[in-house]
């Protein structure tokens, strides 16, 4: 059946359509040539009155929805119309774009369901559903996990559009394939994460662990307090990395300093007694957090688990250390693991990780930040140009992609979106996705909660689903204000009627 015309001038990857009914964005059509029959997505729809065209008070506008309702040739709907493709090629999930553009006067027609699930819902092993095709609910939307783990995944919207429902979906998936992910839970949204092969921990940090620069910013010494780093280098020995009494051993060094007699050591004495009340506050505020006795970090992550590391207790400091620290050990392992897989030599089995994991990276604006340099960014960067070739896969969710690290974001070989009103971040999200078109990134402010244009390599075409939800999720939903409030009275009423009774027991017994 015909759904209208293309029109005007056409090109091989856009035409414009006249139709016979009022388009959504995110429709598909079908465009018949002489070459084969071509996939194409509507990314901007238009309604035109004829009657109201230059209408200029209200008299005139009555008149006109008159006119307008009488004569059923003064509508005209418009489409502008992205092609994707050869739709025989698509369903191979190859997107070979015609050489020769549509003829204007070609029809275009919707395409069959078969047609749509075909592309869209590949029976093919790795693709697992996240939702539906936004305009066509009938349609699964399936994503390839092999390639959000081989080539990385951004999941970037507004705060409450959905990401951690999103990631929580992408994490049940892989864990009914018993795969490993690593989720870093800055936020502590996940720890209760209600599913199947789980297992929560709480970041700590072995400082025996880390370089001089990293402890530094562990005990939060200040960025500029060059003189106190430059005490707590030289007391962070060898020595004491091997200590059984870690902190007393750090401490007797930066006394060693304090307490010298060398004229140059005297010179920074005044920074050395800084230094040592800095190690005794971290040692009384971060006795949960740094433990010198915990051993390797990493052996506390469980292969074929979904793994949740509880971030969220430390400073944004100490997480950027542990994230790095993890991110750089993580590489490290599944570097090894692959050498020892396809080397020539036999080598020595030194690795933890047998198969490939995926580490996402909650509020990645945080730890990959654009304007200054992290050591959790380094590693993170290190990863999304080289993690494809060990297995170890890159996802980064952000609220605010304005403010993540260009070069790491345009690595993420797919992407989701969800509603994105900032014009910066939509300008982000623009320069570190090819694939989407600016009329595709305009109808991110429309998005509702859930809903997400999916681009990039874990489909076969850009696409507009609505997610998921998932019920095993529990924390991360808005807090309801209103009824927490009211609780909190009915246990005021509870607290007072409480203390009345006592004092009523204590007047009787007077």
């Amino acid at each position: 059946m015909s759904l209208g015309f293309v029109i005007g001038e056409s090109k091989p990857t856009f035409v414009t359509a006249i139709t016979s009914r009022a388009l959504s964005v995110g429709e598909y059509i079908k465009i018949s040539s002489d070459e084969g029959e071509i996939l194409g997505l509507v990314e901007r729809s238009a309604v035109s009155s004829a009657a109201f065209t230059d209408v200029k008070n209200f008299d005139e506008a009555s008149e006109s929805t008159e006119i307008a309702e009488l004569n059923k040739r003064d509508k005209t709907f418009t489409a502008n119309i992205g092609i994707l493709g050869f739709l025989e090629n698509l369903r191979k999930g190859q997107s070979i774009i015609p050489a020769i553009p549509p003829i204007p006067g070609t029809e275009i027609a919707l395409p069959s369901k078969q047609d749509l699930e075909e592309i869209f819902s590949p029976k093919k092993e790795g693709w697992v559903s996240i939702g539906n095709l936004l305009r066509n609910k009938s349609i699964d939307a399936k994503v390839n996990l092999d390639k959000i783990v081989s080539r990385h995944l951004g999941i970037l919207a507004m705060t409450g559009m959905g990401k951690s429902n999103l990631v929580s979906l992408v994490t049940k998936q892989i864990s009914k394939l018993k795969g490993t992910v690593i989720i870093f839970d800055y936020h502590n949204d996940y720890t209760s994460l209600n599913i199947p092969r789980i297992n929560v921990i709480d970041a700590k940090i072995n400082p025996r662990l880390l370089d001089a620069d990293q402890l530094s910013e562990v005990l939060e010494i200040r960025d500029g307090a060059n003189v106190q780093q430059r005490v707590l280098r030289m007391a962070f020995t060898k020595h004491v990395k091997e200590s059984k009494e870690f902190w007393t051993k750090l401490e007797n060094e930066v006394d060693f300093i304090v307490n010298s007699e060398d004229k140059k050591l005297k010179e920074i004495r005044t920074s050395a007694y800084r230094v040592q009340d800095i190690i005794e506050e971290a040692q009384r505020r971060y006795e949960d957090i740094l433990d010198p006795d915990m051993g390797d970090p990493i052996s506390f992550i469980k292969e074929g688990r979904t793994n949740i590391l509880n971030i969220s207790e430390l400073s944004e400091k100490q997480a950027n250390v542990a994230v790095a620290f993890y991110l750089q050990q993580l590489l490290k392992d599944r570097k090894d693991a692959s050498i020892a897989r396809h080397g020539r030599t036999k080598r020595e089995r030194n690795f933890r990780f047998n198969s490939p994991i995926f580490v996402i990276i909650e509020e990645a604006h945080v730890f990959i930040p654009k304007d200054h340099d992290t050591s959790a960014k380094y590693w993170a960067a290190k990863i999304a140009r080289e993690g494809r070739k060990f297995g170890l896969g890159l996802g980064v969710v952000s609220q605010r992609p304005r403010s993540v690290d260009l070069n790491v974001l345009s690595q993420m070989g797919s992407f989701a979106i969800m509603k994105i009103i900032q014009e910066d971040d939509q300008r982000q999200i623009a320069s570190a996705t090819e694939s989407t078109s600016r009329e595709l990134i305009a109808q991110l402010t429309s998005l509702n909660v859930g809903d997400a244009v999916l681009v990039g390599q874990w489909t076969n075409l850009p696409s507009l689903v609505h997610v998921e939800e998932v019920k095993e999720k529990i924390m991360g939903a808005d807090q309801s204000a209103v009824n927490a409030w009211a609780k909190a009275d009915k246990m005021k009423e509870v607290a007072v009627e409480s203390t009345q009774g006592l004092v009523q027991k204590d007047l009787l017994l007077d």
